[in-house]
């Protein structure tokens, strides 16, 4: 499915992270950056880049005013949503290539992996 993310113009890891804004709401760099799994040098330089391409902004914390949280913009959720249908688009296809007896186990496999992630703690 990633083939279909360089039609975003974004590159991989700035996609990434802005991905984490736009499903997951805002964060603090620090916690990004382990969302991630980079350290905090790195992911300032990838939000410095989402900064600048106008996908991501900073926001002072209502609740402290010490602390900055990134959030996707208008244009950023457009890039991600975009990228998403363009995924579903070509998982689609491929799925449209295979014997419905194969549809149907991967219909049952989805399902046994989203039962699995809903027992998560």
């Amino acid at each position: 499915m990633r083939r279909e993310d360089p039609a975003t113009g974004v590159p991989p890891a700035q996609l990434s992270a802005l991905s984490v804004l736009v499903f997951g709401g805002p964060r603090t760099l620090g916690e990004l950056a382990t969302a991630e799994q980079v350290r905090p040098p790195t992911m300032t330089r990838i939000v410095q880049g989402l900064e600048a391409g106008g996908l991501a902004r900073r926001e002072r914390d209502a609740g402290d005013g010490r602390v900055h949280r990134l959030h996707a913009t208008a244009r950023g959720r457009r890039v991600v949503q975009r990228g998403r249908e363009r995924r579903v688009a070509n998982l689609a296809a491929l799925l449209r290539r295979l014997p419905p007896d194969d549809v149907a186990r991967v219909r049952e496999a989805a399902d046994l992996v989203e039962r699995a992630l809903a027992q998560q703690p």
